[in-house]
């Protein structure tokens, strides 16, 4: 903010009614643009399901098993998978810190919310309120959250302002700015300081975020370096496909295998080319090919029925044997990463295709040979440790092919990368400590706080 503007405090009147223009303007706006746009969502729920699952919890209606949970409550938001991997170490140190507290944890996404229940419960997980007032509300109200904890760059206008007001501490943690996110941040960077104030402590993933998060607005002394709590990412409970998987690897004669996860729309096409030219050499290989989006299954589906290839669905998988020369489509949500440790390869999606790439952490936790294309910004700090260390291999479309056989070729080199991703794994551990000591200590500041205010008798 600059200009007059900038010297009035955030108590004065003034700011206030300024405050209220714009979150009213805000509001308005989104709305507006809710209304408008929602002949495009009746279409994507028609056509693929998607947005409709919880629609009554994002208006504001919070669901009965929230409601019937007693104890002090912390709230802890995470979009989508990659998030909520993220924060699960996190909220099993908070609960085992915090004996009878609850830790309730929102999602946005469909896939987000299916990892979220199988690791948190059914009873504590509920789908994100849109980002109006009354929505907002509604659940600061059942929920009267002791902390807030936001996960990455989850900037709600009407959230933060309505949380603030209640006087219930704030945290960002695993804090990010993207490239993709910055230009636009700082396009509003004087609306997004006022939005920012409300947050008490941002625990940046790195360096590199902590000066981006105070050139868009967070004040500098409240923005520290946490780390990436990513890097900490607990393995999920082993499914049922890890043990018909490895039996079928000890009996079928097959191999190699190769894993490509989380992959978008364009790539499986490159993908099976690559395994085309693949099978001319090792014509028992194997490609696990795991779709990013489950509404993509069909149309993937449709590519492998149209490759000549011979192929297989996880969801129709009953025989629990592998054929030789063939792609198993695992359509299916949450088997992926336990998948990994199978792989002599392993390609990250979203990476040949301008779509900023995908978390490789699930595939170097097994000391997988990882692969990701050229565009990788959404995880930037992460791909540039592993690229320092040569813990992994960025391609193209036209090296993809070419690097997969060299290595397929190269048991030393591959094992040697493999062995170094799970390395820096290992070297880049903490961030999960240091996150839960800063959120503790806004707990205790709040407590204090709430002491100091209460009045004592005489």
């Amino acid at each position: 903010m600059r200009g007059p503007a900038a010297q009035l405090t955030v108590g004065s009147p003034t700011v206030g009614k300024y405050n209220r223009r714009v979150y009213f303007a805000y509001s308005a706006l989104l709305f507006l643009g809710l209304a408008l746009s929602s002949p495009w969502w009746l279409l994507e729920m028609l056509r693929h399901g998607k947005y409709r699952t919880g629609l009554r919890e994002r208006l504001g209606a919070v669901p009965q098993r929230l409601t019937t949970a007693t104890g002090e409550t912390i709230w802890i938001h995470a979009v989508s998978v990659g998030e909520v991997l993220a924060v699960t170490r996190m909220v099993e140190e908070l609960k085992a810190t915090l004996p009878g507290w609850r830790v309730v944890v929102s999602t946005t996404t469909d896939t987000g919310q299916a990892l979220a229940r199988q690791r948190f419960g059914d009873s504590n997980v509920f789908y994100f309120p849109l980002d109006l007032s009354f929505s907002v509300k509604a659940y600061l109200g059942e929920l009267q959250p002791k902390l807030l904890v936001l996960a990455e760059s989850e900037f709600w206008p009407n959230l933060l302002h309505q949380t603030h007001k209640m006087g219930v501490p704030v945290a960002v943690v695993n804090a990010r700015v993207s490239d993709r996110s910055l230009p636009r941040y700082l396009k509003f960077r004087s609306l997004l300081r006022g939005v920012l104030r409300d947050v008490d402590v941002f625990l940046a993933q790195s360096e590199e975020d902590a000066q981006r998060l105070v050139k868009i607005g967070a004040p500098p002394d409240r923005v520290q370096v946490g780390g990436n709590l990513k890097f900490e990412v607990k393995p999920a409970a082993r499914p049922a496909i890890v043990d018909a998987f490895a039996e079928a690897v000890q009996r079928d004669p097959f191999g190699p295998v190769i894993v490509a996860g989380s992959t978008l729309d364009g790539e499986e096409t490159i993908m099976l080319g690559c395994f085309q030219r693949v099978l001319q050499t090792y014509p028992a290989a194997v490609l696990v090919l795991a779709p990013r989006h489950p509404e993509r299954f069909v149309a993937v589906e449709a590519l492998l029925g149209a490759s000549g290839l011979r192929w297989q669905r996880r969801s129709s998988w009953e025989d629990e044997s592998l054929q030789q020369g063939s792609v198993f489509l695992l359509d299916t949500i949450g088997e992926l990463a336990s998948l990994y440790q199978f792989a002599d390869l392993a390609f990250v999606g979203g990476s040949l295709v301008p779509k900023g790439g995908h978390n490789v952490l699930e595939a170097a936790q097994f000391g997988s040979a990882i692969l990701v294309g050229p565009h990788t910004e959404n995880f930037r700090d992460i791909v540039c440790i592993f690229q320092r260390a040569a813990a992994l291999r960025v391609v193209t479309t036209d090296s993809l092919a070419t690097t997969v056989l060299e290595l397929l070729g190269n048991d030393a080199e591959r094992e040697k990368l493999g062995s170094r991703a799970q390395q820096v794994m290992q070297n880049q551990q903490g961030a999960t400590e240091r996150t839960v000591a800063a959120l503790l200590k806004l707990l205790t500041a709040e407590s204090v706080a709430a002491e100091v205010s209460t009045p004592r008798p005489a």
